[in-house]
């Protein structure tokens, strides 16, 4: 049955303001369910889970939900999941768990697609600790990031591979699979940030070959909160425990203080929202998250081909990156128009865009010699309206 967008878009009430919303990656919408959730939780979900009262107990089962919840979304092991209050705090976490002795003699691999907080982490524990950072370039004509490079990046002494499933500027795809098999010729960590991919795409952790997966829950309309998926959860016991904890056992050894209840019930709710998209979708959650996903995707790779195709068909915008293998989050730049510019006119016409993200990919790809790049992005409740709307606004710039 194909993706019914008027359900997706009764799901958000919020969308009666009239704004067009396309800048998911500062944040999706935020659906009622997720918000009455978060409201119920802040009332109900207030105790420690350490405690033994029924208070606790229950932020203790809220807390085992969001695992579970999250485990249903990649595919792994709640035992496996680690929460925490953004995707920088888990990485940073996760390279200082593993052992400083590691960077005596050993390299980290990184890339230019990816977000800084997929970054950040490795080049401060490699900075204070010793080792080597590698950099994966990108194709400064697609924006893809070749896999063939990574033959040469990848050696006997390489610890962590850490590569983006999708880049939140360009929408570009990565075979991850490809990196992930010859990281395990040599025993290397590979860290998967799916932070960008995961509204639009079923996600399964044996599939990519991760070591770890990241996400973060504001990308699909949650509560911000990101989680980090090992795929065998043993991992994270040869890991230095980070907990505040001396206690803290399983994922609880890499986080650092306790959950607010609150959040883990709109994080659960976020989830179940996922999985709802398709109200026909039947059976266990998983199931119908990966229904529900394989819909999302469907409908919105039609509607950002057309998006790219009509951005394409303006003379004074240049898309920036021109492959066809991606999830619908696009940068542009117009001729002569810097970027703050031309998002203060869509903001004048009811169009929520964002300016110049910190984009290692948008600055090798030459952004800032246009004036700056305006990233967009679609979401579940977009329809081609609002794409008609966004190239009018855009074609009263030239």
């Amino acid at each position: 049955m194909p993706f019914d967008v008027a359900h997706a878009r009764g799901l958000f009430p919020s969308l009666g303001d009239g704004w067009i919303r396309f800048d998911p990656q500062a944040g999706m919408v935020i659906p009622d369910s997720v918000a009455s959730a978060v409201s119920r939780g802040f009332r109900q979900l207030g105790a420690s889970a350490r405690g033994r009262y029924p208070a606790a107990r229950e932020t203790a089962e809220a807390l085992d939900g969001a695992r579970r919840a999250i485990a249903d979304l990649v595919a792994g092991q709640a035992s496996g999941v680690v929460l925490g209050p953004s995707r920088s705090v888990l990485l940073w976490t996760l390279a200082e768990a593993i052992n400083p002795n590691t960077w005596l003699s050993g390299n980290v691999v990184v890339s230019r697609q990816d977000d800084e907080p997929n970054i950040l982490p490795w080049v401060r524990v490699v900075d204070r600790v010793g080792g080597t950072l590698r950099w994966a370039e990108i194709d400064v004509e697609t924006g893809e990031l070749p896999t063939w490079q990574y033959d040469d990046l990848i050696d006997r002494h390489t610890a962590v591979v850490a590569v983006p499933l999708a880049s939140s500027t360009l929408g570009t795809l990565t075979d991850v699979g490809d990196i992930a098999a010859r990281a395990r010729e040599v025993g290397a960590m590979v860290v998967v940030d799916a932070s960008s991919a995961a509204p639009y795409l079923p996600l399964d952790i044996d599939e990519l070959g991760a070591d770890v997966v990241v996400v973060s829950a504001e990308r699909w309309g949650g509560p911000r909160m990101a989680a980090m998926v090992f795929a065998e959860p043993r991992a994270i016991d040869r890991l230095n425990t980070m907990s505040s904890d001396p206690h803290a056992v399983g994922p609880e050894r890499l986080e650092i203080d306790e959950h607010q209840g609150a959040l883990l019930a709109g994080l659960v709710a976020s989830v179940e929202h996922l999985a709802g998209l398709d109200e026909t979708a039947l059976g266990k959650r998983r199931r119908r998250l990966t229904t529900a996903l394989d819909g999302v995707n469907e409908y919105l790779q039609r509607l950002g081909f057309y998006l790219v195709n009509s951005l394409d068909q303006l003379n004074h915008v240049s898309v920036i990156g021109k492959s066809d293998n991606r999830v619908p989050l696009v940068s542009f730049a117009v001729d002569g128009v810097g970027a703050d510019t031309v998002v203060r006119r869509l903001a004048d016409n009811g169009i929520c865009a964002l300016a110049d993200l910190p984009s290692r990919a948008l600055a090798r790809m030459g952004a800032g010699d246009f004036g700056g790049a305006v990233t967009v992005g679609l979401g579940p409740y977009s329809t081609p309206y609002e794409v008609d709307h966004l190239v009018r606004t855009l074609g009263s710039l030239a």
